[in-house]
């Protein structure tokens, strides 16, 4: 397998994660509204593509190959908490 091929590969593994963590940052400034971010958010957005990376490459070791339900499952479930906590959602806003 040549080097581009093998980006391309790369690439579409990570795709899952790149469009959630984008999905989750613009969803979560639609529900918050003009409430004051702690975190930019291309800096969210990078910190739950590492999240979701880190669990896609999870999901390949733990099972053998990519595209189990399961891994896209706990990547949703992992991603969506880790947005929470970008936010403070545990935070009472008023």
């Amino acid at each position: 397998m040549g080097v581009i091929a093998s980006a391309n590969h790369l690439l579409n593994f990570l795709a899952p994660a790149l469009f959630l963590s984008l999905g989750l940052v613009l969803c979560a400034r639609c529900i918050q509204g003009k409430i004051p971010q702690v975190l930019a958010w291309w800096c969210q957005a990078a910190i739950n593509f590492v999240v979701g990376g880190a669990v896609l490459m999870a999901g390949l070791w733990w099972f053998g190959r990519d595209g189990k339900i399961a891994t896209y499952a706990a990547l949703v479930v992992l991603m969506a908490l880790s947005q929470w906590v970008l936010v403070r959602g545990w935070s009472s806003r008023a």
